[in-house]
């Protein structure tokens, strides 16, 4: 709470305002994709300030660019402003950049300053979990409120985790109701929209999180750090939204896996006595292994529930970060872990 009281919030916001309306007009992939390199020249050098106040402050924080990015999406979409022939609708167009217009700004920059107020009280009260990908998810729902979007979306009957209408080229029948006459066309869309048409199939994400599960852990031994891999995995979404088919998306693996990894083989000056304390580097590899997979999958079913059938960018992998960093958090009230690393305790 003395953390709330601290800050000097006008200068925040003002901040935000800006961060948030800089995603609108790059894009919020674009924009996420600076977060990555910002977390990588950070951390490669050494740059403890670039990490937390440019690459997760105002500047480039998911909380703020791409959830402000994410929003004027959805409202440019809703507008009739985006013709940019995406797939799906196209308020889930992320890699498209907005520009300068006023309106569309204005919106992004308020979902900023809305991201930057969730991850201060998240932190502030010590709420367990990360406070950025938390600022993400419930931006993502606030803006399907307030811009009069589904929260779910529609289902038509195949049910909340049924992929096989998008792998049949099920189209929908009819939106009549539900969205705006300037939207797409509903017998233009598909009746299910996998956040990623590439990677949705359980034993395909389950082993890809694996993957980049042991990288995240190994890169996080290796350095000390938690965030690197975490901003390779983001810097290299400058590919996906290139266009490259295919691309995977690993940052929701590879951050919980790092955390593991480090929480797993911590020693030293406060770490408390744990049954995982100080546990060696190949115990660590194999949590980070684990919690890869866990988050992939998590990330799965929540874009089968949230993304699949609604109108907006309600991001996945923000919503599995949150669920894996509570998970670490969990394991060190359960006395398993002698440390959360960096996620913040009450």
């Amino acid at each position: 709470m003395e953390a709330l009281l601290e800050i000097n919030w006008l200068y925040l916001l003002i901040a935000a305002f800006a961060g948030g309306a800089f995603g609108a007009a790059v894009g919020a992939l674009p924009a996420f994709i600076f977060t990555g390199l910002m977390v990588i020249a950070g951390e490669a050098g050494g740059l403890e300030g670039v990490t937390a106040q440019i690459a997760f402050g105002p500047f480039f924080g998911p909380h703020i660019s791409f959830a402000g990015g994410a929003a004027a999406a959805a409202y440019a979409a809703k507008q009739g402003y985006m013709e940019s022939g995406f797939d799906f609708h196209e308020a889930k167009n992320i890699t498209y950049a907005l520009g300068p217009q006023v309106d569309v700004l204005v919106i992004g920059g308020l979902f900023g300053i809305l991201g930057a107020v969730i991850r201060q009280f998240s932190f502030g009260f010590g709420l367990p979990w990360d406070p950025i990908a938390l600022g993400v998810t419930l931006s993502a729902l606030f803006h399907r409120l307030f811009l009069g979007y589904s929260v779910i979306g529609m289902t038509g009957g195949s049910g909340l985790l049924n992929m096989t209408p998008f792998a049949d080229g099920t189209k929908r029948d009819s939106d009549a109701g539900t969205v705006p006459d300037r939207m797409k066309a509903a017998t233009d869309r598909f009746l299910v929209e996998p956040w990623l048409p590439h990677q949705y199939k359980w034993g395909a994400v389950a082993f890809l999180g694996l993957i980049a599960g042991l990288l995240g852990a190994y890169a996080a031994i290796e350095t000390g750090s938690p965030f690197l891999a975490f901003g390779i995995s983001a810097a290299s979404l400058f590919f996906l939204n290139l266009g490259v088919e295919k691309f995977p998306v690993t940052h929701h693996m590879t951050l919980p896996a790092s955390t593991i990894a480090l929480a797993v083989v911590a020693s030293g000056e406060g770490v408390q006595d744990a049954a995982l304390t100080g546990g060696s580097d190949v115990l660590g590899l194999l949590f980070g292994a684990l919690f890869g997979m866990i988050c992939a999958l998590f990330g799965e079913f929540f874009q089968r529930i949230f993304y699949a059938h609604g109108d907006t960018h309600w991001d996945p992998p923000a919503a599995a970060i949150v669920f894996g960093t509570l998970l670490i958090a969990l394991l060190y009230f359960a006395g398993i872990l002698g440390t959360t690393v960096w996620i913040p305790l009450p």
